[in-house]
């Protein structure tokens, strides 16, 4: 993903803008789109500041206010698979993939391996 314009870059253009020459003519002078120096300067206006917008940022998971529910299903029944837990996920009405469900119970760290004891990593 590119990068946005620095904040000296955008202020260079507004005040270009500010000092009475045409958007078209700033953008060709710092070598931008004349799109980005109407933008700049518009955004100048409006909020006070040319400063770019946060980009990204961390999006919670769906499944975040189920989180004691799913944990105290695994307490409770620890051989419970992923794929038992999502068609009951889906029996109380919500609606989440496979993967969504699976990394949720990896944040949390919880893991489903097979181990030796409960034999089901033996061959058939």
């Amino acid at each position: 993903m590119a990068r946005a314009y620095s904040l000296d870059l955008r202020e260079r253009v507004v005040a270009a803008v500010s000092a009475g020459k045409s958007c078209g003519e700033a953008a060709e002078q710092f070598s931008v789109s004349r799109s980005s120096a109407i933008k700049w300067s518009r955004k100048k206006r409006e909020t006070g500041s040319a400063a770019a917008a946060k980009v990204g940022g961390h999006r919670p998971f769906l499944l975040a206010e189920h989180r004691d529910w799913i944990a105290g299903r695994i307490a409770e029944k620890p051989d419970l698979t992923v794929q038992a837990l999502l068609e009951e996920l889906e029996a109380k009405g919500t609606v989440v993939s496979f993967d969504t469900l699976w990394r949720f119970l990896r944040g949390l760290g919880m893991t489903f391996k097979k181990n030796r004891s409960a034999k089901r990593a033996g061959s058939a």
